[in-house]
């Protein structure tokens, strides 16, 4: 099921997200659907507090061309970072048709539940490493417009309240 994916400024997407207990069939259900949403939108991420659930969990892809590789990451957490970093323009899809380059470190590793509950571990790289970053940094509260100096942040920030009042007339 697709869902609707919540635009900034919204309270929810600046709260830090509780960590998930047990893997539950709701919760496998969720993670489906967050997935059928990224790839509708369409997006290569997605964090569980833009469809307004404050849970630890991320659906990322970042394959263009070729088969998918979704991948399902309950309480993700990065382990290492490299001191390498990498510019990368970002945009999200709490944030539509809005890009900045954004400076994080160029490889991570993370360490995550899966969605049968098992630990998994991966060092990710490039694009990988950007998306899993900005996904786990909703999980905590923070947009990639946080990384901005604080007048291009108002700027895009006014953007969106315009956008979503032109939605609320539309709807």
């Amino acid at each position: 099921m697709i869902r609707p994916i919540l635009i900034h400024p919204d309270p929810r997407l600046k709260k830090p997200c509780e960590a998930v207990g047990e893997i539950t069939a709701d919760l496998r259900q969720l993670a489906a659907d967050m997935l059928e949403t990224m790839y509708d939108a369409p997006g290569i991420g997605l964090a569980a507090p833009q469809v307004g659930v404050m849970k630890r969990l991320i659906v990322m892809d970042c394959i263009k061309d070729g088969p998918p590789e979704p991948i399902i990451l309950f309480n993700p957490k990065v382990i290492w970072a490299s001191e390498d970093l990498s510019i990368y323009e970002e945009g999200c899809l709490s944030i539509p048709d809005q890009y900045a380059d954004v400076k994080r470190p160029a490889e991570v590793t993370v360490r995550w539940t899966d969605e049968t509950g098992a630990a998994q571990e991966r060092q990710f790289a490039g694009i990988w490493a950007t998306c899993v970053q900005h996904e786990i940094d909703h999980l905590d509260g923070k947009l990639f417009i946080d990384y901005l100096g604080p007048l291009k942040r108002q700027m895009i920030t006014r953007k969106m309240e315009k956008l979503k009042r032109e939605r609320a007339r539309q709807g």
